[in-house]
């Protein structure tokens, strides 16, 4: 087991991570940036080490300093969290090179899935379905139109090595897509450093359902319920649930059942998530896959009784999957809000600043992860994630009824947040049914809005 694990980045996941550690028995070290030297997982931890300014590349993005910190304090691991580096195959290398272990899955492994391109050719093989698409690249608007036209409209542009729904754009017709190439191709080199742009039908109002998958060294994988994430906003996710309101049990099988055959096939190591769209039909297929722990890991970890995190780190130090598909017990639904630092009636402008007034709910089944208190200050730097809220009931109604309540108690003063908003969504008749897919918030935000990236 390690001995101590430096926490490459911030915010909530850091603290998550730093509390699974301490249950572990390992010592921590938090890095952190000049913005955030007020922090609660520097607190936590127990060593901390600042590493640059507040910008994220002088920072959390720095390499060098974020090895030469875990150098200095003897850390033999590192846990990339989400975001920032998690998904970085060089920062993978360069750590596994200075003998500090990666707390991931391999370098190859993050390389693969993270070219889209070839983590569908590879999904492809190992007998998984795909949504109609582009077997390579598209570099010119001549190859865009004849290909659009070989497989219809809509179709949607999606960088090769996107994520987030960066150089992402929908096209219903030829003016669209000319323009809309350009614009994805540049988006995707300025967030990615890689224009490449692929194409594939659209699939309209699907849902996004993804399966948190598990392998360890030796061949043992699992698979856990799917998640539901169609409640997004231009690709970013605002509400997940489990289970799936439109998955039964015998889709529920055949997706966990490919997830996994598909993580075996490339050998992966670590968490991991498969994710699909789920059409009208019940027809899925797969998208991608995200290698590293998800936000929204905690709605699993309350309806298995398992922490994905502390398995996630003893993975990697090398121990056996200590669970059998088999002996999995799922009990009762979940539901995880994204509780963000953004005004709703303002085209969810970010809004860093001053937390005067920070009251967390409580009570039986409600977990909060966050990082905020009274008196926080919220940066400019990063993203806007506040708190996850989860709730958990015996059944979805349960679950629902207990994250209102929950949404009444949270308050979060004098900044901006999207409470209200969240509230709105779980409150509406139809989201109660569990009738709704990844286009249910333009009821509330309009198309106008929704389609602007399109």
């Amino acid at each position: 087991m390690f001995s101590k694990v430096l926490i490459a980045n911030r915010g909530e996941i850091a603290i998550r991570i730093i509390r699974a550690c301490k249950e572990l028995g390992i010592k921590t070290v938090a890095i952190y940036s000049e913005a955030d030297k007020n922090s609660l997982h520097i607190e936590f931890a127990n060593e901390a080490i600042c590493i640059g300014k507040g910008p994220p590349s002088e920072s959390y993005l720095n390499i060098s300093a974020i090895i030469s910190a875990a150098e200095i304090t003897d850390s033999d691991a590192i846990h990339p969290g989400y975001g920032f580096l998690a998904e970085n195959p060089y920062f993978a290398e360069v750590a596994e090179s200075c003998g500090i272990k990666f707390i991931g899955p391999t370098a190859e492994n993050i390389r693969l899935m993270g070219d889209k391109i070839k983590a569908k050719e590879s999904m492809q093989k190992a007998g998984l379905p795909l949504i109609p698409g582009s077997r390579g690249t598209i570099k010119i608007k001549e190859d865009a139109l004849s290909f659009a036209k070989k497989i219809g409209y809509p179709i949607i542009l999606k960088a090769k090595a996107g994520g987030g729904g960066r150089g992402m754009r929908v096209c219903h017709s030829d003016v669209r897509l000319i323009s809309a190439l350009l614009t994805a191709q540049s988006e995707a080199e300025i967030a990615f450093g890689d224009s490449d742009i692929y194409m594939e039908k659209y699939i309209e109002n699907p849902r996004h359902i993804e399966v948190q998958v598990v392998c360890d060294n030796y061949g043992n994988a699992i698979y856990f319920w799917e998640r539901d994430c169609s409640i997004q906003r231009r690709h970013q996710k605002i509400i997940e649930e489990t289970p799936s309101p439109a998955v039964d049990n015998k889709l529920r099988k055949r997706l966990g059942e490919l997830a996994v055959k598909g993580a075996k096939f490339i050998n992966y190591r670590g968490v991991g998530t498969m994710e699909f769209l789920l059409d009208n039909k019940n027809r899925f297929y797969f998208m991608e896959m995200n290698t590293r722990i998800q936000v929204e890991h905690p709605i699993t970890e309350e309806i298995s009784g398992i922490d994905l995190v502390k398995l996630q780190i003893l993975l990697a130090a090398g121990e056996k999957l200590f669970i059998k598909q088999d002996e999995l017990n799922f009990k009762g639904a979940a539901l995880e809000c994204r509780i963000n630092a953004e005004d709703p009636d303002n085209g969810f402008l970010p809004c860093p600043g001053n937390i005067e007034f920070c009251y967390i709910p409580g009570g039986k089944d409600i977990r909060v992860d966050t990082h905020i208190y009274t008196g926080y200050r919220v940066p400019p730097y990063y993203d806007s994630l506040l708190a996850k809220l989860i709730s958990k009931g015996s059944t979805r109604q349960e679950a629902l009824q207990k994250m209102e309540r929950a949404l009444d108690e949270f308050k979060i003063e004098p900044i901006k947040t999207n409470i209200s908003f969240c509230k709105n969504i779980i409150t509406d008749p139809d989201f109660r049914r569990g009738n709704y897919n990844t286009s249910f918030l333009n009821k509330f935000i309009g198309k106008e809005e929704e389609w602007a990236e399109a």
